[in-house]
């Protein structure tokens, strides 16, 4: 048995711009262990964003292994990938990604319905969730009703709706004012600590990175 739940093995991404091949990976390996809470970080262009693509399995290398809990990924098809994701991973977006004509309720219940959970079952969950983010107030109202970081609380609860393995926070921080980052920050530290989980952040903020147990740095495609 092996406590790695992520691990990318030699791991090229190559996108074609016209004549010009473009490397956004170079070869990268690394693991990432159960119950662990790592920062990916990295400027602009450093290839932590394609990293992301590859953890969250939202794509697939143009060479190399992705591996997540010890099953290779990289030649599955988008079906499948889709499959895996539902029920392993629990994303975090900056932007939210919460539909505007739904209620926080009806945004967290979401992820269920493609999982075929009983309504009974989705609606239980959905108000247990929303409560243990501090939002039992607030669950019947729409995004445009809501703070930023009062969002960012449903994303979470919607992360955890199917009981993901692997928590994949994508610039989780980025689009709130700072007392309302550390509160978002407060709540994955809770979720590492008390449930667990294994977080993967990806951020371009060193200070935010600092928080996480590891980092990993890329530049050029590369680990340094």
């Amino acid at each position: 048995m092996t406590d790695t739940i992520i691990e990318l093995r030699n791991v090229w991404k190559t996108y074609p711009m016209g004549e010009v091949q473009v490397h956004a990976l170079r070869g990268i390996n690394l693991k990432i262990k159960k119950g662990e809470f790592v920062a990916i970080q990295g400027p602009s262009g450093s290839g932590k964003s394609t990293a992301m693509f590859m953890v969250g399995c939202l794509d697939v290398p143009t060479k190399g292994h992705v591996f997540l809990d010890n099953k290779d990924i990289s030649l599955l098809q988008e079906s499948d990938l889709a499959q895996i994701r539902g029920k392993k991973i629990g994303f975090i977006f900056q932007r939210f990604n919460l539909l505007p004509t739904l209620s926080a309720i009806e945004n967290v219940e979401l992820p269920m319905v493609f999982q075929n959970v009983l309504e009974t079952q989705r609606i239980k969950k959905t108000k247990s969730l929303l409560k243990s983010v501090g939002l039992e107030e607030r669950m019947t109202h729409r995004p445009t009703q809501l703070s930023g970081g009062e969002m960012q609380r449903v994303a979470i609860a919607r992360a955890l709706t199917n009981d993901p393995q692997v928590l994949l926070a994508d610039e989780p921080t980025g689009n709130l004012d700072s007392k309302t980052g550390e509160e978002i920050m407060r709540f994955l530290h809770i979720l590492h600590k008390k449930e667990k989980r294994t977080i993967v952040m990806v951020t371009h903020d060193k200070n935010i990175a600092k928080q996480a147990e590891r980092q990993i740095n890329l530049k050029d495609g590369q680990v340094l």
